[in-house]
């Protein structure tokens, strides 16, 4: 499971939650759906931790402390400012 790229494991979790809304599935069937629902959901869990980890490191100033700054993504409010 540690191979899967975020967005598919984001997407099969998606599509687990999916099935056992809908209530089809017999007992034994959900309990091993559930369990893997919840390995992808530490998965992705995992991941994002990691990204936040890297972007830390890569938004640290000269000495070591943390810049912050709004995000800006392109073309929203704050790309004018």
């Amino acid at each position: 499971m540690t191979d899967l790229k975020f967005e598919d494991a984001l997407s099969r979790l998606e599509a687990i939650v999916q099935t056992l809304e809908s209530g089809n599935l017999p007992l034994e069937e959900s309990l091993k759906a559930f369990e893997e629902g919840v390995r992808l959901a530490r998965s992705c869990a995992k991941y994002l931790e990691e990204a936040e980890r890297r972007i830390e490191i890569l938004t640290k100033d000269e000495a070591g402390l943390l810049k912050t700054q709004p995000f800006s993504g392109e073309g929203g409010a704050e790309a004018g400012k």
